[in-house]
């Protein structure tokens, strides 16, 4: 067992490390920057004079610029399913594979930590270049006892995290940059199962870039996905984002945000820029942005990581509330100084950070307006009077969602019928509540990291991949015209 900054032959890296990126690219910093203050000041005096000389056209001129934005998403999301077509050249294996360290933190996950081990050990790379660390809180003393007590691989290590603030995922995740010794490195979470070949796959990709600038490669992230209706949903929301619209980001040649596990990194770029941000509470997605203006690139990968989803209510809506409050987060941090992104990178941050915080505020909104428009007509025994621009451009929005749903869980080899897409509104609506609450508590509480409760594997997983191996064969069939090749939808393992 290791004790995180004890060792004196770590203690100067490992200071390094746990720091961070720089104040100004934290989002620790809670003021405004100066071009936030023009920008919003601008904003202000801009509509306060719209409404003093034309207070007639105000209202209809807003409309139609959120219609014009909300258009300009939906022609994005169907550029990003064309781009994302296609099978990726698969590069060759490497002479000698490199040093590769694994990140696993973990914070009151006894009950799956024996699972995660598992897991971990059917990874299928050289055991001589494997550095493998358990990173566990060190009042966590539930976890650390199981972890301890169950039988690992010799690569695998516990790292102890010694207290401080603020007690997140990143934190950690600094503490194990800091006594990392491979080139390469990745994270997973507790209820991960990843492909056993996705080290080998990434370690590939990394050799044969020819610019030396590539510096993280996001695999793919599948959901067990059961018959609850959250459960389901949040599986096709995965397989849109991971299946089509990061896929065509990748190939577009444009930063995105990471998820939050599964993400391969070249350990002297993750160092470079100072690792994660401890006080991003969607550390993930901010790094993702953060390599970008410092000259980096990102990549995607095929072989993936399957997930169990949070859940209930109960599970769904503080994790989805802490995303939504790291995006504001995020969004707030870089455009401190957007120009660093260049006009690619801002561009990509708006329609990616900027467009979920968008949806997920207006969602819950355009759905009372459509039922109380409807509703009111009804009564009234007339047809529904609406502005013909914004209806159209909300039923175009649902549309291009539904498709990029159907087909990255068409790719994912999860399940998405009508009787998902039919109930798709009424999960949208549910993301303008957390959205709300995400608002509220990042006035409140910016840097509280709720935890999201991990499950073991049920005996679905099992039945499934019996029930789908038929269905698996024949996207495999049809990889040419898919993001993944081949082994990418193989069926997700059994627990």
């Amino acid at each position: 067992m290791i004790r995180a900054g004890k060792s004196d032959r770590t203690d100067r890296r490992y200071a390094a490390a746990r720091s961070g990126p720089p104040l100004e690219e934290s989002a620790a910093l809670r003021a405004f920057a100066p071009f936030q203050i023009l920008l919003i000041m601008a904003l202000t005096s801009a509509l306060c004079l719209a409404f003093w000389f034309w207070p007639g056209h105000l209202g209809a001129t807003l409309i139609a610029i959120a219609a014009t934005a909300f258009l300009g998403m939906a022609v994005w999301r169907v550029v990003l399913l064309l781009v994302s077509t296609g099978r990726p050249l698969q590069p060759e294996e490497p002479p000698n594979w490199p040093q590769y360290t694994i990140l696993a933190a973990l914070h009151d996950e006894a009950d799956v930590v024996c699972q995660l081990i598992e897991h971990l050990s059917r990874i299928d790379y050289p055991p001589d270049k494997l550095q493998g660390l358990l990173l566990l809180e060190a009042h966590d003393q539930a976890t650390i006892a199981v972890a301890h007590a169950a039988v690992r691989p010799p690569w695998l290590k516990l790292l102890l995290i010694p207290p401080g603030s603020p007690q997140t995922k990143p934190r950690a995740l600094n503490s194990g940059l800091a006594v990392a010794t491979g080139e390469l490195l990745t994270v997973y979470d507790a209820e991960d199962a990843p492909d056993p070949l996705q080290l080998r796959e990434a370690a590939a990709r990394f050799a044969a870039d020819p610019t030396g600038r590539l510096a993280c490669l996001q695999a793919p992230l599948r959901i067990r996905a059961g018959r609850l209706f959250l459960e389901r949903q949040f599986a096709a929301e995965y397989a849109s984002l991971f299946e089509t619209a990061l896929p065509g980001m990748a190939r577009l040649g444009l930063p995105f945000p990471l998820g939050g596990t599964s993400n391969h990194f070249r350990v002297d770029a993750l160092r470079a820029v100072g690792g994660w941000d401890a006080w991003n509470v969607t550390e993930d997605a901010d790094l993702g942005f953060r390599l970008w203006a410092h000259g980096w690139r990102l990549g995607m990968i095929s072989r993936p990581t399957w997930e169990t989803p949070p859940g209930s209510l109960a599970h769904w809506l503080p994790q989805r509330t802490r995303w939504l409050k790291g995006y504001l987060q995020t969004l707030g941090v870089h455009s401190r100084r957007p120009w660093r992104l260049g006009w690619r990178g801002a561009l990509s941050l708006a329609m990616t950070v900027g467009s979920g915080l968008a949806s997920a505020a207006i969602h819950g909104l355009s759905l009372a307006w459509v039922a109380a428009a409807v509703l009111v007509a009804t009564i009234a025994g007339l047809p529904p009077e609406t502005p013909a621009l914004a209806l159209s451009v909300l039923t175009l929005g649902a549309a291009t969602t539904w498709l990029a749903c159907a087909i990255g869980a068409r790719r994912a080899g999860v399940s998405y019928g009508p009787v998902d897409m039919i109930a798709a509104p009424a999960y949208w609506g549910l993301l303008s509540i957390a959205f709300v609450h995400a608002a509220w508590r990042l006035v409140v509480e910016p840097f509280t990291w709720d935890k999201t409760p991990h499950r073991r594997d049920g005996p679905l997983a099992g039945a499934r991949t019996a029930a789908t191996a038929e269905t698996h064969a024949a996207l495999d069939g049809t990889a040419p015209l898919r993001l993944s090749a081949g082994h990418a939808a193989a069926p997700e393992p059994d627990p």
